[in-house]
């Protein structure tokens, strides 16, 4: 079921606000943070073996101190691997050429408990 134009306003009058409002939740489910960097994840899956052969001699020369600088190596390895790529855009193309200010008028959230307070209060359409 399709929906009306006033229910489309809506959403979209939504989805802006939710842009302008709350950019890092936008940037985290952002389907559109670029491509991985394969380079840099094969790099940071070497650092981490590097930990974990590391650790493994820690335990068999019996250097606590080895085990350590190995888990803090496979530590690293693993931060490196995940981390988003440098290069990409976390910020939605709806908000580049606008202002990322506070919107300029009562947002979708204010009018909305705001009919609610009326409404509760009594003092209905």
């Amino acid at each position: 079921m399709p929906l009306s134009e006033r229910e489309q306003r809506l959403l979209d009058e939504m989805e802006r606000s939710l842009y302008q409002n709350d950019a890092d939740f936008v940037s985290t489910v952002n389907p559109r943070r670029g491509r991985p960097n394969y380079r840099v994840l094969a790099i940071g899956v070497l650092i981490a073996l590097l930990g974990i052969a590391a650790i493994v001699v820690g335990v068999i020369v019996k250097q606590p101190i080895v085990g350590v600088i190995g888990f803090i190596v496979v530590f690293v390895g693993a931060l490196l691997a995940i981390s988003p790529p440098r290069g990409s855009k976390s910020v939605p193309e709806e908000r580049i050429g606008g202002s990322t200010h506070a919107p300029r008028g009562p947002g979708f959230m204010d009018r909305m408990n705001d009919r609610w307070e009326r409404r509760q209060g009594g003092g209905g359409r």
